[in-house]
């Protein structure tokens, strides 16, 4: 399949690299990357149809409503090391499109 790299989901996937096999919740991912609320959850909803991400709910405690928790799969993590954000700078690579085989 293919899937089209903006810099923000690359910003997504590196997030995820820190620590791929740690649960992370949406909202640590957006403090992490500076992305607003309405462009994380469709980049992360995207990601877990295409099973890159494996979703989880958290119990919370009673009267506080549960939340959703992340962590990349074995593919997801294979595929955020192959697409690295560009060291230099911090700099992003321009978007593209790629293969996923699924």
């Amino acid at each position: 399949m293919k899937i089209r790299l903006s810099p923000q989901t690359l910003l997504v996937l590196d997030a995820f690299l820190h620590s791929p096999a740690d649960w992370k919740y949406g909202y640590d991912i957006s403090r992490n990357t500076g992305l607003k609320s309405g462009t994380l959850y469709p980049i992360l909803i995207r990601m877990a149809e295409r099973e890159m991400l494996e979703t989880s709910w958290e119990n919370s405690e009673e009267g506080r409503p549960p939340r959703h928790l992340y962590r990349l799969t074995a593919e997801g993590a294979r595929f955020a090391r192959e697409h690295r954000l560009a060291p230099a700078k911090g700099a992003l690579r321009p978007a593209s499109i790629q293969e996923v085989n699924g």
